[in-house]
């Protein structure tokens, strides 16, 4: 069974965002005064009494107005509210009902869904009448709350969860893949979740930087079940300007560090860049599984070896991931992005592949008999034996005489022996090298 959904909505800058990463626990979406910082629908697990749920942030609803960015966001919390149980509508309790509110208001009575109108910055009693005039809306009693302070929060969820249909699922489960989209700006990583999850899920504009969050979104295929996090693109330092840019690059690398397997999405019309090799070396040294997702191919003019040349320049740019597949697709024409469920089934399995020890030394003594350990000073590396100690990723504890005899070289030797007999595909390998007796 499907989660119960909760939506947060409401005009810009009434504390959206912030009563979201209130209830969630953790800064997820970005907050700042300024309107229309939160642009797509955001989403994140929550959890109240043991009842676990999703929740969606949504952008700021100016609905009369025509510019692209506020109509964009409009189309999103539509789409929001549709899947909604639950819809929270946030009122600012300081600057009182606006026009536009009862435009929201308006639309959410028409919605036919379960409405609690939440008046939100009220943060002393002698602001607790301000509530009393919100009842114009028609929308029932206002809870007053206030999100930045963590007022009111705990009566606000238990009214919540009051409303969560019989036939949702609220329990706990672990056995989900969480999967960051990643890549610098403009590559197509939000056309690539939209075809993945066949509805425009995040704003899609050729203006760069649209997509500022990291937004969580929950997928079934087959039967594994995925989260995307669909990040804002790492530029260079230099193009950062705002604060909400430099938010974002954090964003980003908290997304790939809460995530299991990253897909790196590269422009095939451009090729390699330094931003890609940043990108990519950050999921790497943080363990994450890797797929190479080479986008924008349709448009790419092809020549015979055009695409023996791509691959190839990926493995001598990406050096340090040569363990990551890569597959060359069209998010806009959806060709062969099937093939990246394929291989995330793949990695996934890898990442969690455990060796038995005694496997592993088998592979390990046969290796020092075809390839002998280096010496130095007439002293020779000793490798006495191994184990596997961690999965996700992978990590194998190897003890030896000398910790300053294993050359970089060897090590690399021995991972490429154990890649030969268990694949290791899409996954970096760790190794810790103890001194026998450590």
């Amino acid at each position: 069974m499907d989660r119960p959904i909760v939506c947060i909505v409401g005009r810009p800058n009434v504390g959206k965002s912030t009563l979201f990463n209130r209830i969630v626990g953790k800064r997820i979406a970005i907050t700042e005064d300024n309107p229309g910082v939160t642009r797509d629908r955001i989403y994140s697990e929550a959890e109240w009494l043991n009842k676990y749920f999703t929740l969606i942030d949504t952008g700021g609803l100016e609905p009369e107005s025509e510019e692209i960015i506020p109509l964009n966001i409009k189309r999103q919390a539509e789409m929001a509210i549709d899947t909604a149980d639950v819809i929270l509508f946030i009122v600012d309790g300081l600057d009182g009902i606006t026009s536009t509110d009862r435009e929201i208001g308006t639309m959410l009575m028409k919605s036919g869904k379960e409405v609690i109108l939440v008046c939100n910055k009220i943060d002393t009693r002698k602001f607790s009448d301000r509530a009393f005039e919100f009842y114009e809306l028609g929308l029932g009693t206002p809870m007053v709350i206030s999100a930045e302070q963590a007022l009111g929060i705990g009566d606000l969820l238990d009214e919540v969860i009051k409303h969560f249909p019989e036939n949702k699922d609220t329990e706990y489960d672990e056995d989900i893949i969480k999967v960051a989209v990643i890549g610098k700006p403009n590559v197509g990583k939000s056309s690539l979740i939209n075809n993945i999850l066949g509805e425009e899920r995040v704003i899609v504009t050729n203006i760069p930087g649209t997509t500022r969050d990291a937004i969580d979104t929950y997928f079934t295929y087959e039967d594994d079940r995925y989260v995307f996090i669909d990040t804002a693109g790492l530029r260079r330092k230099r193009s950062i300007y705002e604060n909400v840019e430099r938010y974002s690059v954090v964003r980003t690398l908290s997304a790939i560090d809460r995530s299991d397997l990253c897909i790196l999405v590269i422009d095939g019309t451009e090729g390699v860049t330094e931003q890609d090799t940043k990108i990519a070396g950050y999921a790497h040294e943080n363990g994450k599984g890797i797929i190479i997702a080479v986008n924008k191919w349709d448009i790419v003019e092809k020549e015979t070896n055009t695409y023996l040349e791509f691959k190839k320049d990926i493995r001598t740019k990406l050096g340090f991931i040569t363990y990551a597949p890569i597959v060359f697709i069209s998010a806009k024409t959806g060709k062969r992005v099937d093939k990246l469920f394929e291989l995330l089934k793949v990695v996934n399995n890898n990442y969690n592949l455990r060796i038995s020890t005694g496997v592993l030394n088998d592979i390990i003594n046969e290796a020092v008999i075809l390839n002998q350990p280096p010496s130095d000073k007439g002293v020779r590396l000793k490798i006495y034996y191994g184990t596997q100690v961690a999965v996700r990723p992978p990590k194998f504890v190897i003890f030896i005489n000398k910790k300053e005899l294993m050359h970089f070289s060897y090590k690399r030797y021995l991972e490429n022996q154990i890649r030969q007999y268990f694949g290791f595909d899409g996954v970096p390998i760790q190794f810790e090298f103890r001194e026998k007796g450590d």
